[in-house]
């Protein structure tokens, strides 16, 4: 099993590398990452030169990225916050957490069709940052066994 040498991540809603950096910082290698805004993305360029840039999350496939154990992202949280329109996650920004756990299912599905099984089956992980008020919109998408959540 890979993971027991080598931990890899892929980064969406990347800005400018908060997740990579950490992954660095733990010995964890970021094999990719998914930015739309050109400023941030010229700065994990800098700052990970090896690093793939794949573009817009709505626009990639799962079962065509490269696998990692781990998928890390914080998406938009405009309409997630208590100081937005609370919408939850039917808004258009933070509606693009559901592309993330798209991705996931799509890669887990890619890595299974190329004969992984049980704990080989990438990505092992998905990582999800975002304000508290989150919380309260996603009891439909996963349950409270399937959350382990980091105190402020």
């Amino acid at each position: 099993m890979t993971w027991l040498t080598q931990i890899t991540m892929g980064s969406l809603f990347d800005g400018i590398g908060g997740f990579p950096l950490a992954a660095v910082r733990n010995g964890i290698t970021p094999v990719w990452a998914s930015e739309i805004e050109a400023f941030p993305i010229e700065v994990t360029k800098l700052r990970f030169p090896g690093m793939i840039h794949v573009g817009d999350i709505t626009k990639l496939r799962g079962a065509e990225l490269p696998p990692v154990d781990i998928i890390c992202g914080g998406s938009p949280c405009q309409d997630l916050s208590v100081a937005g329109a609370r919408a939850g996650l039917a808004g258009a920004r933070s509606g693009l957490f559901m592309e993330q756990v798209r991705l996931v299912k799509e890669m887990r599905n890619a890595d299974k069709l190329r004969g992984r099984t049980a704990l080989d089956v990438r990505p092992r992980f998905m990582v999800w940052e975002n304000v508290v008020y989150a919380l309260q919109h996603i009891r439909n998408v996963m349950n409270r066994n399937q959350l382990c959540i980091a105190p402020p």
